[in-house]
């Protein structure tokens, strides 16, 4: 018998045993190339089978395929878990998606895990590796490495700040071993890498980084496999970023992939500065694979905080707005006119407001319905927009009004803007019109050298302006301070033309 068979021979005793039970041949096929690659498959088709197969050989784990018809997968589970050869061998259930149900039986019948179909292989190899690890596989870790897992088990189980769970734990392992960088990368839905914590970057300082610069990472990612890579300056897998590292002065590099609910998540990354053979790289090695296993649960943490906090601004954003323009409500406007005034006063500057009224709005929703009106609300409401400062603050005030709230502008500026507006809308071209234009009226008013004690006496004002305006023939402002002279009535008949260019 030749050296390479029996090298071969030998090769294929030490491998550990797989139980793989399949009760469609066909779909066992691919299961199977894909497993002995690595272990050795024995199948079975059902549970006695499984049972007289378990007393002849001595599994290391235990597949079970579901298929989408079949309602026995739990009761094989029972059966295995109630057997003295089977009940202490790790079970996983392959199960079709979707079918919640059979998984949550076979997990009460005593499955360990379990994985949907279609089946990743990269994703079923790292599953089954992670399974197979006995307690002895960590045996060589010493106990200052025990003592780092039991303080980050506590800290995980105490601190409810998944960021500064996080921060600890890149601290700790930087500690512990001899590395020189060592970080924790989160995906996020968009698919870009964010440094969420690193030993080279400050407390709670966060940076993005491109995969393409990162194929240590992406091969990771891929395979779903912890990547290692050695002599880093002549490493093939690093070709492709060699002119952007330069003469890196790293020597090995370690990326441990962060799974949680069978979706990768993140990575676990570390570079060492000098070369680590032999006990001492399996220390790192091994040690980092328990780590990434707890800032796993920690990055699912901040993920799901982040979005929370997201997805909370987005509704109180909602809240503060009008469904169909997207400018404020009218509640939102009253509280800025209220601390705008303030401000105004304490600081003696001036500010000014605009009530804005769509001319016979009455008129287009009973002739050409309500639909068409939304659409004119809405392109009216476009138009405030654009003429907007970042200081400005506009609202659907009710109905086809609307106000504006101007920080800092004075009579003269807030009429230029009205002035705009009235051109604006004017040219305004609704197709669903059919030829008809639109125009509107718009009252202003202004606080200027303590002329009033109220932000109420601004919007009052501005409302009593805007009805003035309505009186004198519509397609036109009026400013609060005409209303109080003859002059300064005719003075509001006169509609605007001119392009105004302060705003």
């Amino acid at each position: 018998m030749g050296k390479a068979v029996v090298c071969s021979l030998l090769r294929r005793l030490s491998l550990k045993k797989i139980l793989l039970i399949v009760q469609n041949p066909f779909a066992a096929i691919n299961l199977f190339e894909v497993l002995t690659s690595q272990y050795l498959v024995v199948e079975a088709t059902n549970a006695p089978q499984a049972l007289q197969m378990a007393q002849e050989h001595e599994f290391s784990l235990i597949l079970l395929d579901i298929e989408r018809s079949d309602e026995s997968g739990p009761g094989i589970c029972s059966c295995l878990k109630e057997s003295e050869a089977t009940k202490y061998i790790p079970l996983i259930l392959l199960s079709p998606h979707g079918q919640k149900e059979h998984i949550v039986d076979g997990l009460q019948a005593g499955a360990e895990d379990y994985i949907s179909k279609p089946i990743n292989n990269n994703e079923l190899l790292a599953r089954v590796d992670t399974h197979l690890r006995t307690k002895d596989y960590y045996a060589e870790l010493g106990k200052q490495d025990l003592l780092m897992v039991l303080e980050l088990t506590e800290v995980v189980s105490v601190i409810r700040n998944p960021q500064k769970i996080l921060r600890i734990i890149v601290e700790k392992m930087v500690e512990v071993t001899d590395v020189s960088r060592c970080s924790i990368i989160s995906i996020n839905d968009q698919g870009e890498l964010i440094v969420k914590a690193s030993s080279d970057l400050p407390v709670n300082q966060e940076i993005k980084i491109e995969l393409s610069n990162y194929p240590e990472i992406e091969k990771a990612l891929a395979t779903q496999r912890p990547v290692v890579l050695e002599d880093l300056p002549n490493n093939p897998l690093l070709s492709s970023v060699r002119d952007k590292i330069g003469n890196i002065s790293d020597n090995t590099i370690f990326v441990f992939p962060i799974i949680k609910k069978q979706h990768v998540i993140g990575t676990f990354f570390l570079r060492t500065a000098t070369p680590l053979k032999g006990k001492r790289a399996e220390r790192v090695f091994k040690l980092s694979q328990i780590v990434a296993n707890a800032a796993g649960n920690a990055l699912e943490n901040a993920i799901l905080f982040e979005s929370l906090q997201s997805s909370r601004k987005i509704f109180e954003e909602l809240a503060l707005r009008d469904g169909l323009t997207m400018l404020f409500n009218h509640q939102y406007f009253h509280t800025s006119c209220e601390e705008e005034f303030s401000r105004a006063q304490r600081y003696h500057q001036p500010l000014s407001c605009l009530f804005i009224d769509i001319d016979d709005f009455k008129k287009i929703n009973d002739r050409f319905g309500h639909i068409v009106g939304d659409v004119v609300l809405k392109q009216i409401g476009g138009l405030i927009k654009k003429v907007l400062r970042k200081s400005d603050v506009a609202a659907r005030y009710g109905g086809e009004e609307f106000a504006v709230l101007l920080p800092n502008a004075s009579k003269d500026g807030a009429c230029e803007l009205a002035a705009r507006l009235l051109s604006m809308v004017r040219s305004l071209f609704v197709q669903q019109l059919k030829g008809r234009q639109v125009t509107a009226s718009i009252g202003v008013s202004s606080y200027q050298g303590d002329n009033m004690s109220a932000y109420e006496n601004l919007l009052q004002l501005a409302d009593d302006a805007m009805y003035a305006a309505k009186q004198t023939g519509k397609d036109r402002f009026c400013h609060a301070d005409s209303l109080t002279s003859e002059e300064g009535m005719k003075d509001t008949e006169i509609t605007f033309e001119k392009q105004i260019t302060l705003f």
